[in-house]
């Protein structure tokens, strides 16, 4: 997906090994709008608290993105070599240092070579070309096995205004703004505080609704650009029409870019959404949700195929939610296997294992005790999960 005023670049920088896309380049034309969601863990890599502080200014012009190492608790020279990063890609690229933002993934502890970055940024400039988005897209690869590319258009004011994102993420994954990164480019015209508006709604609806082990990152990092070339009036409310076009295209985009990040999720055979229907708060049907789908316990059975309804009604009962056990009603697509805190006999129960072992489907929580739903979007946790976490470093 070509966007106006967009190139793209990726190189082999060596940062942790060899022979593989490790260094990624976003650049806009012009000064473009920015917005920016972070990681919420009080431990923050250094490229997040240099992003944050750039980001008050509301515009960005380039994001310079590493995999291999995170240049996590990394200290005072993590953050000089953050520092530096930036200004080798603002010199390279011509532009004010203060436009550049940064993201890294990778190891967390180990200091990031710069000298890598600068023996490769004149190539990576270079090559710069609308069309070679899916490189970056592999560059910012950790244990992914897949690039995660998505796109949109929506028609504002008569205008074709286009959309485009990638992101990585496979384990360490349940963001709360994950070695999870995303960025998002748009010709949108619109204003730093409505694209700022419209980018945290989108996170709160997509990948704040994702859980792949229960893991926040140090590194969590969503960015949108938007270059203003798709000739739409410019979007400087929320409150109209082309906003919430705008709006709903963008979280559109984010959830498809989310459950790729489940689908890949290390190690992971069958995509599950968890729903808490009839609760007494969209607070307390969320909390309901979350729970059971960060339960290793329930996410082993889904590995297993077995319809063990019992684990899922025990991380329900340790959620905090209020609920009365004699009210639930639980089911598999739709198997109804729990009915009123009873089980449905073996019958049923033949029926629900049937639904696990297809490729994604449904738990719905019927808690009886109020009118909200909440969902969150999950997968099983397999043996390979164990294995890629036991040698990540290797």
């Amino acid at each position: 997906m070509i966007i106006k005023g967009f190139t793209y670049s990726a190189v082999a920088a060596g940062i942790r090994k060899k022979d593989r896309l490790d260094l990624g380049l976003i650049f806009s034309e012009e000064p473009a709008a920015a917005a920016g969601v972070f990681t919420t863990s009080r431990v923050k890599a250094a490229p997040v608290l240099l992003d944050l502080e750039r980001l008050e200014r509301g515009r960005a012009q380039a994001i310079l993105v590493n995999s291999g190492v995170a240049n996590a608790c990394t200290g005072k020279n993590g953050m000089q070599a953050a520092r530096n990063a930036s200004a080798l890609a603002a010199a390279a690229l011509n532009i004010d240092e203060n436009l550049v933002q940064l993201a890294s993934t990778g190891v967390i502890g180990e200091q990031l070579s710069v000298a890598k970055l600068a023996a490769s940024m004149d190539e990576l400039v270079a090559g710069l070309s609308p069309g070679a988005y899916n490189d970056v897209a592999r560059a910012i690869m950790t244990t992914d096995t897949v690039p995660k590319t998505a796109d949109r258009t929506c028609t504002i004011d008569g205008s074709c205004v286009t959309l485009f994102g990638m992101a990585k993420g496979s384990g360490m994954i349940m963001p709360d703004m994950a070695t999870m990164l995303c960025f998002v480019m748009t010709d949108g015209h619109i204003t730093a505080e409505m694209l700022q508006h419209f980018l945290s709604r989108a996170v709160q609806q997509s990948f704040n609704r994702i859980t792949v082990d229960g893991d926040t990152s140090t590194n969590d990092t969503v960015l949108a650009l938007a270059s203003g070339m798709s000739g739409n009036a410019i979007i400087d409310a929320a409150d109209t029409g082309a906003a919430e076009v705008f709006g709903a295209a963008l979280t559109d985009l984010l959830r498809d870019l989310a459950l790729q990040i489940v689908a890949d999720g290390e190690g992971a055979t069958k995509i599950v959404t968890v729903k808490v229907i009839n609760a007494a708060s969209q607070k307390d049907a969320d909390q309901a949700a979350r729970t059971i789908a960060n339960s290793p316990l329930v996410k082993t059975a889904f590995f297993g195929e077995d319809a063990n309804w019992g684990r899922i009604i025990a991380a329900l009962g340790r959620s905090g939610v209020a609920f009365e056990q004699e009210s639930v009603d639980i089911a598999f697509d739709n198997v109804l296997l729990v009915q009123d805190g009873l089980a449905l006999g073996a019958a049923a129960e033949a029926k629900a294992t049937e639904v696990l072992k297809h490729k994604s489907f449904t738990v719905t929580v019927d808690l009886k005790n109020g009118r909200e739903a909440g969902e969150i979007y999950t997968c099983d946790l397999s043996i390979d999960y164990i294995k890629i976490n036991a040698d990540y470093r290797s």
